[in-house]
């Protein structure tokens, strides 16, 4: 059964995440990379982070979206909304050799587009790490505005308003 829509872009795929996904996302979390999503995490508490993430096709209607290109795993960029989130987020990952290509940023206006034609959303947050300059960066790329008085999940968080009414 697909939950999620297949969604085109000039260079990606969007698709539902499938089983074999798993594996290049476990070797994230295992990663240093992963300091900014609350990591380093074992194998099983990865597993328990995807798995929750994916089921929220099920759940609400949105989820991650794996990120192809050429039929290669780049990362996933996509809606979260785990139980401490204050509101869904739009977040993003990409694999190292991946990054500096634009792919987050081209993945996630598909996901904005998509977001603001599904749901007619006006506005999607996203809540990250104040150290992650790399990520900040990216979400003001996006054309997204800090707001100072939205709350994050953990003290610190930047949260970024991305206005989705140009978006569909």
């Amino acid at each position: 059964m697909t939950l999620a829509p297949t969604l085109l872009t000039g260079r990606l795929t969007l698709r539902m995440p499938q089983l074999d996904d798993f594996e290049p996302r476990a070797a994230f979390y295992a990663s240093e990379r992963s300091r900014w999503e609350g990591g380093p995490l074992s194998r099983v508490e990865a597993w328990r982070v995807w798995a929750s993430d994916v089921g929220l096709w099920a759940l609400r209607g949105y989820g991650p979206f794996t990120v192809l290109s050429d039929g290669a795993y780049l990362g996933e960029v996509g809606i979260y909304q785990a139980a401490d989130y204050p509101e869904a987020e739009l977040g993003w990952f990409v694999l190292p050799e991946a990054e500096g290509r634009g792919y987050a940023a081209e993945a996630a206006r598909a996901v904005m587009g998509w977001l603001r034609g599904r749901f007619g959303w006006d506005e999607v947050v996203s809540i990250i790490d104040a150290g992650n300059a790399r990520s900040v960066a990216l979400g003001l790329r996006l054309g997204g505005r800090i707001d100072a008085a939205r709350r994050g999940i953990d003290p610190g968080d930047v949260v970024i308003v991305h206005d989705l009414r140009g978006a569909a």
